[in-house]
């Protein structure tokens, strides 16, 4: 089955098939759901990061500790611009928590798609971060998340990034990732 539509999934790279990819591509440009007020595609300012993300890879690999397990991975490469700054001329965390948390959703549902397990994005139930370094105009980073295990509800993960103009660390985080129950009909919405 050959995907359909112009989204060229060729320079991805990674064993995942042609349509994991291209379901990765997809969300990533597409609008995530309607506006309540216009009734018109909403696509927020998460669009704005995802704009500048590059994918560059899917994989399902062997994990180290347990060859016997498999873990979804995910690469994505972003250049930092003046877009993403905080006051003093570096990368912004929030910026950086926010690309964090659209990548490391990602190797999970490569994993799922792949095995057929659960093949769906989730949502983020929590998400922790370290700040290592920063990073300045025109680095390059590159987002390495893969997942740990993945379970009926809940789907943890790790995400690292990594600059690769100056060859350091500038942040790692684990989140857990989870699938949302269905809301009943008879309860409203709860907060």
């Amino acid at each position: 089955m050959k995907p359909e539509s112009d989204i060229d999934t060729s320079r991805v790279k990674g064993n995942t098939s042609p349509e994991v990819k291209h379901a990765l591509l997809s969300y990533l440009v597409q609008p995530t759901h309607v506006s309540r007020s216009t009734g018109q595609p909403f696509r927020g300012f998460r669009a704005e990061f995802v704009s500048r993300m590059q994918l560059a890879e899917a994989s399902i690999l062997s994990k180290a500790e347990e060859p016997e397990k498999l873990e979804g991975r995910t690469v994505f490469e972003v250049i930092v611009d003046e877009g993403m700054f905080n006051e003093i001329g570096t990368m912004h965390g929030g910026c950086l928590a926010m690309i964090i948390d659209i990548c490391s959703t990602m190797p999970v549902y490569v994993l799922g798609a792949s095995t057929s397990a659960c093949g769906i994005f989730g949502v983020q139930q929590s998400l922790n971060i370290i700040y290592h370094s920063p990073a300045v105009l025109g680095d390059k980073l590159r987002i390495v998340s893969t997942t740990l295990t993945l379970g009926s509800r809940a789907r943890p993960g790790r995400c690292e990034v990594w600059n690769v103009t100056r060859h350091r660390l500038v942040a790692s985080a684990v989140h857990i990732n989870m699938v949302p129950s269905k809301p009943k009909a008879s309860e409203s919405a709860k907060l």
